[in-house]
């Protein structure tokens, strides 16, 4: 298997970066900026599911970390397993937020451009809402 193409999703927060990881690390605050994941996730053991868009999926996140690393895999009805690499790391006094967008088989050039701009409005949701 060859490598996908990927696109870098990327926004500058100003606020601390500790603070945008420690909100945006929270399963329960996802679905506050998050549209992917629906109407917010439910604990199930070690996992979390979320209802929404993409239909019912189940959701393992990174364990807390001092790395600012919130990887997350989702694994739809299907049982597709998709890698989620999503950082925060510290720029001065504020942070950079970024997700890294992969194209996953089957998705057309115009559905991955779609991909990446619902991303980009997912980053600037939480932007608002860390800034105001």
């Amino acid at each position: 298997m060859s490598a996908r193409q990927a696109r870098i999703v990327h926004i500058s927060i100003e606020r601390n970066w500790r603070e945008v990881y420690d909100f945006a690390a929270k399963p329960e605050n996802m679905a506050l900026w998050a549209s992917g994941l629906g109407s917010g996730l439910e604990a199930d053991g070690e996992n979390w599911v979320a209802h929404g868009p993409l239909g019912s999926v189940r959701v393992k996140f990174a364990p807390e970390n001092d790395f600012g690393v919130m990887d997350h895999i989702v694994t739809m009805a299907s049982g597709l397993e998709v890698h989620n690499a999503l950082r925060v790391v510290p720029n001065g006094d504020g942070a950079e937020v970024m997700f890294t967008l992969l194209r996953l088989p089957d998705v057309s050039e115009e559905q991955f451009e779609a991909d990446f701009r619902w991303v980009l409005k997912d980053l600037n949701t939480l932007k608002k809402r860390l800034e105001t």
